[in-house]
């Protein structure tokens, strides 16, 4: 009891005065299944900010990350939680798609999200267990309950060895040129489009061949490689090299309502902010 009530008080401390995405304790609970149960090397790991949303777990992100790791100090700075530990940077900020470690972008379909208690005080940064394990290195399997194991547990690499400069220089400025303006899931929609067509028999077989290839991005003509990305796009490409992915069969994209050969031609796969994405 003394240890949940110490981690209660840290997610309060790291915490308070935060605004973002409300998750009440129990409102989950009525239209979700019920959390499954969460073992940390064999231990039961309990805590009142465990909810399940559209399907996934989330967990309280300082409470269960100083479980996993133990030595890992909790923050709030710019409305931001941040773990810090040895080797360690991890920040996570409410209604964002992802967290960052080390540099590392970690998609999360549902956002950052936020608890409150039943007065409506915001409480803990909530994330999914998944991909928090994945940030701190540790494994985790599911076999009717989440088990989590911490043995031989290997920090990710970092951003900086992870991904290729120029494969995030092509996306992110070709991002930042058609969806600057769009919200983060417009922008990884449109870099799925990018990296769906390399993949694709169709188009060619590298990023620079389908950014440069004719009739296309035209990056020549809009200058958008002299331009420089904002921190959103970069992180949109940084994104879509790690996998997220929210268009997965669209190869074309256009504002919503205009006219083109994919809107004459092709299914319309799905609408993100203000453009068409088909496939």
């Amino acid at each position: 009891m003394r240890k949940q009530l110490l981690a209660l008080l840290l997610c309060l401390a790291a915490l308070a005065g935060v605004s973002g995405p409300a998750l009440a304790a129990g409102e989950a609970a009525s239209a979700e299944p019920s959390v499954p149960q969460i073992y940390v090397d064999g231990a039961l790991y309990e805590h009142a900010y465990t909810a399940v949303i559209e399907h996934v777990t989330y967990v309280s992100l300082p409470a269960l990350a100083q479980v996993i790791r133990p030595t890992v100090t909790a923050s709030w700075e710019n409305g931001r939680a941040v773990l810090r530990d040895e080797g360690l940077e991890l920040t996570a900020k409410p209604g964002d798609l992802y967290l960052c470690v080390n540099g590392r972008y970690l998609y999360i379909a549902g956002g950052v999200q936020v608890g409150y208690d039943e007065n409506g005080g915001a409480v803990c940064t909530l994330v999914p267990a998944r991909t928090l394990a994945q940030a701190l290195g540790a494994a985790l399997t599911w076999d009717g309950a989440i088990q989590i194991s911490t043995a031989g547990a290997v920090l990710p690499v970092s951003g900086a060895e992870f991904y290729d400069a120029d494969a995030v220089f092509l996306l992110s400025h070709i991002i930042y040129n058609e969806s600057g303006n769009q919200p983060m899931e417009g922008r990884i929609a449109v870099g799925n489009v990018l990296l769906n067509r390399v993949a694709h028999p169709s188009f060619p077989g590298t990023l620079y061949d389908v950014v440069y290839q004719p009739g296309q991005f035209y990056p020549e003509k809009t200058g958008c490689m002299e331009k420089t990305p904002n921190a959103e796009s970069v992180a949109a490409a940084k994104l879509c090299l790690e996998g997220a992915v929210v268009v997965p069969n669209a190869y074309w994209f256009n504002g919503v309502g205009k006219s083109c050969w994919a809107s004459r031609n092709k299914t319309c796969v799905a609408v993100i902010g203000g453009h068409a994405f088909y496939g």
